[in-house]
């Protein structure tokens, strides 16, 4: 059964017992150890083709790997097979037309070293290591959402392997039902094995983090909520909790005290950067900080060193609309017990350009939502996670009554199925449709699931 896979693809197909399976197997949350019968490291459509009927005719469990940063772990599976697309990571940019095609296993980090040669960019998200495939599937919030949209926004097309091992190419002019769907409907539709994105010249932003005592917290999640409301749209970034790591510009007596951090991203003229990202210093005196003009990707990568491979991982996360006082002070009483160094909490504001497409323009719902939550409890030491997980539910249940219902899928965990409707909110249905003739026999079900 196996040897007829390995005929069949060019890639790596790795079983129990081989020298690197135990390597093959493993996901960034170490929270999800499982043993896949199976796992094809692909290198083309071919490949993935060839996985998909094998999975489908044997009737086992699918899993897709991209990044591997999916926090509920759904790039691997117990006893099934792994689609692992981290060989197919080149990108090609077409500077003429302001395009870039990635691989199916891409990272940010692959695609903006390509990208920033030529002085180009699209919304990316905040740790390079993510995959270019998983984050724009779920949508894709980033730096420069405010003003090029969510990274699938800017998705021109995307070949895909559907569930009965056909490929497909969807876009505004092929197969358009599958294209909005995959704009924000998540791995439930096929395997994606490239995505063009449309590019915007950005090269050297000016930005970069401000640490304000936790004191000052009120203050300055509310004169950020105030400011961003209207500020040009080439201002990016987020408020957020953080314990402050040894870095050389905070002092060292600070180091491992909670603080509340605004990350700032000037995307427009250079000339008006630090203007525009002084006006967060008005808010209340700074700690901290270390701002200035970087190349786009050093922002991008800048965290990268907090979210390593191995931690535990479990998050929780809430649309919101409006960021009232009452949601401020419920985001205080908890901020302060964050539990290590890497976890953290984000506000995402997803106004400008994401709002200029209707909420039923792309599968991605909430073009009304003013920002995008997420509580990212990880930590390194499994023995805390009873712990840690009450910390993140604690949090989340004190928020919700603040968010809408609904959240953005990629900051989902494990135990959030019963949200997929209010995530969706009026796409769910179209979205069942679209699942219904592409996967009827849902054989892509390791995901937020949409059931047929």
């Amino acid at each position: 059964m196996i040897e007829s896979l390995r005929e069949r693809t060019r890639g790596r197909v790795i079983t129990v017992g081989d020298e690197e399976y135990d390597e093959a197997r493993r996901v960034n949350n170490a929270m999800h150890d499982k043993r896949p019968q199976v796992i094809v490291r692909c290198e083309n459509a071919g490949d993935v083709m060839a996985a998909v009927e094998f999975a489908r005719t044997n009737e086992l469990d699918l899993a897709v790997r991209g990044g591997g940063h999916s926090v509920p772990g759904f790039g691997t599976v117990d006893g099934g097979v792994v689609i692992d697309l981290s060989g197919m990571r080149n990108v090609r940019v077409d500077p003429v037309n302001r395009t870039a095609r990635a691989g199916g296993g891409a990272t940010w980090g692959d695609f903006n070293a390509a990208t920033h040669a030529f002085g180009l960019a699209t919304t990316g998200g905040i740790i390079s290591t993510t995959g270019v495939g998983g984050l724009t599937l779920g949508g894709g919030i980033g730096y420069l959402a405010r003003g090029l949209g969510l990274s699938c926004d800017n998705l021109v097309s995307a070949d895909v392997v559907t569930a009965d091992g056909k490929f497909l190419i969807a876009s505004e002019k092929e197969n358009e039902d599958l294209f909005w769907a995959l704009r924000g409907g998540g791995g439930n539709f096929g395997v994606v094995t490239a995505l063009e994105f449309r590019l915007a010249p950005v090269a050297t932003i000016y930005g970069g983090p401000m640490f304000f005592e936790l004191s000052d917290a009120a203050a300055v999640l509310s004169g950020f909520r105030e400011l961003i409301k209207d500020a040009p749209e080439q201002l990016g970034g987020f408020p957020a909790f953080q314990i402050a790591p040894p870095l050389p510009f905070i002092p060292e007596e600070r180091h491992g005290e909670p603080f509340v951090a605004i990350v700032g991203c000037w995307a427009g003229d250079l000339d008006e950067g630090e203007t525009q990202i002084s006006k967060f210093r008005e808010f209340a005196p700074v700690m901290a900080e270390h701002v200035g003009a970087m190349p786009y990707p050093s922002l991008n990568s800048a965290f990268d060193g907090l979210v390593p491979p191995g931690l535990q991982h479990y998050w929780k996360a809430n649309f919101v609309t409006e960021l009232t006082d009452e949601a401020i002070q419920a985001h205080l009483r908890h901020a302060g017990g964050l539990p290590s160094v890497n976890s953290t909490v984000h506000i995402y504001p997803i106004n400008g350009a994401c709002h200029r497409v209707t909420p039923d323009g792309t599968a991605f719902a909430y073009r009304d939502a003013n920002f995008a939550t997420v509580i990212a409890g990880m930590w390194p030491d499994p023995a805390q996670n009873e712990a840690n997980i009450e910390w993140v539910r604690s949090y989340y249940d004190d928020v919700a009554p603040h968010s809408e219902s609904g959240g953005y899928i990629n900051f989902m965990a494990d135990d959030d199925q019963g949200r997929i409707r209010e995530n969706y909110r009026q796409n769910y249905d179209r979205l069942a449709e679209v699942k219904r003739k592409y996967d009827p026999g849902n054989l892509f079900h390791l995901n937020q699931n949409i059931v047929p």
